[in-house]
């Protein structure tokens, strides 16, 4: 697979029976490198805006937290002198652990999740267990060179990284802290998308026309994904947003935040001063059905056009045919060979290729796969 993976055990949109796989693509001029023992890093070095660098880090399963989440510290600053990269270039941060209530407090304590002075990340913190066994991985993106930008953290939740006349906001950790068991998936999904569209409001922006990628958590996802599903559908025809206009890139998955009780967590990012010219959206319908057909409301991939790049999004994507039925069930590897071919399919509309990929995340159902994927 091309660029840094990791692979996860939990399931979701798209099809809650297969292995499914999401990536991010920006074209072109880039480098992939091993950087160390359980360290890998994909580069684009563009001729205008600079480069973007994508890392992964893992730990080895038969240490503990504190040693792994040291370990993972290590490898971090290993890998940003490798790259020579300063840690005021990092933007966004993704942790991926094993047990979030009994492990992120300990991990919020840690340099993982501290900003630099006056340069504050987006760290995303998630419940979905690294394979096979850590307890942590990392997953991290920065920017260097092509001119000034600069960052402000508008809240606990949310950071506005200002490049080139653009606002790129990276919403993290949206979650409702709910206090009982009472507040239905219906209501916290709905809660977690007006905290982003408030935000977005406040700088002129929109949901519809400046949100590019969501990340969605659920953390049963067998029992609450029809009901974020359809609290998201709701929410998006009021944002003007249906079938007949376009969705947002996203992926729903199995996840959790800290909180007990709180059974959708969300993460997204949006482009401020984008216009409708520099966005298109993918699919090969030979492959892939619009999600619509299900009556599901994302976008199978976003490319983001750039004067010297391009950014593609690409969806949760899973084994299913043009159809939306599942194809090859009960063989892992027949499934995770056509969900890849679905990806470069997509990949393929957008004018790329699974070369371009910068980084991939393999979610697996059933973690005794693990092996053989």
């Amino acid at each position: 697979m091309a660029g840094p993976s990791t692979i996860m055990p939990t399931h979701g949109e798209a099809d809650p029976a297969a292995p499914r796989s999401r990536g991010t693509v920006a074209r072109k001029r880039h480098r992939a490198a091993r950087v160390g023992s359980g360290i890998a890093a994909r580069s684009f070095h563009g001729t205008r805006a600079g480069a973007e660098h994508f890392i992964c880090v893992e730990a080895p399963g038969k240490l503990g937290l504190e040693d792994q989440i040291g370990l993972v510290r290590e490898r971090y600053a290993a890998a940003r002198e490798t790259l020579g990269l300063a840690p005021e270039t990092a933007v966004f941060r993704r942790l991926f652990l094993s047990d979030t209530m009994n492990q992120a407090a300990r991990v919020r304590e840690s340099l993982l999740t501290v900003d630099p002075p006056g340069s504050p990340v987006a760290v995303s913190i998630v419940q979905q267990p690294p394979l096979p066994g850590a307890k942590i991985a990392l997953f991290a993106y920065h920017v260097e060179g092509g001119g000034e930008f600069v960052k402000r953290r508008l809240s606990a939740r949310h950071v506005l990284v200002e490049r080139n006349g653009l606002g790129h906001l990276w919403s993290t950790r949206l979650c409702s802290g709910a206090r009982g068991s009472s507040v239905s998936a219906a209501a916290q999904t709905r809660e977690l998308f007006n905290d982003l569209i408030g935000t977005l409001a406040a700088r002129g922006g929109t949901l519809r026309d400046h949100c590019v990628r969501t990340w969605v958590y659920l953390k049963d996802i067998d029992v609450f994904y029809q009901d974020m599903v359809d609290s998201r559908r709701e929410l998006f025809a009021e944002q003007g947003m249906t079938g007949a206009t376009h969705f947002i890139a996203s992926t729903g998955i199995e996840g959790a935040c800290a909180h007990r009780y709180d059974l959708v967590a969300l993460d997204a990012y949006s482009i401020l001063g984008l216009v409708p010219a520099q966005v298109s959206y993918l699919n090969d319908f030979d492959r892939l059905c619009p999600t619509k057909d299900y009556n599901v409301t994302f976008e199978r991939g976003t490319r983001v056009a750039y004067a010297d790049r391009a950014h593609l999004f690409i969806s949760g994507t899973a084994s299913i045919d043009r159809a939306g039925a599942v194809v090859h069930p009960g063989d892992t590897l027949r499934q995770l060979d056509h969900a890849i071919a679905n990806i470069e399919a997509l990949l393929r509309s957008g004018r790329a290729g699974l070369d371009d990929l910068m980084h991939l995340l393999v979610y697996l159902r059933d973690p005794t796969d693990f092996a053989r994927v």
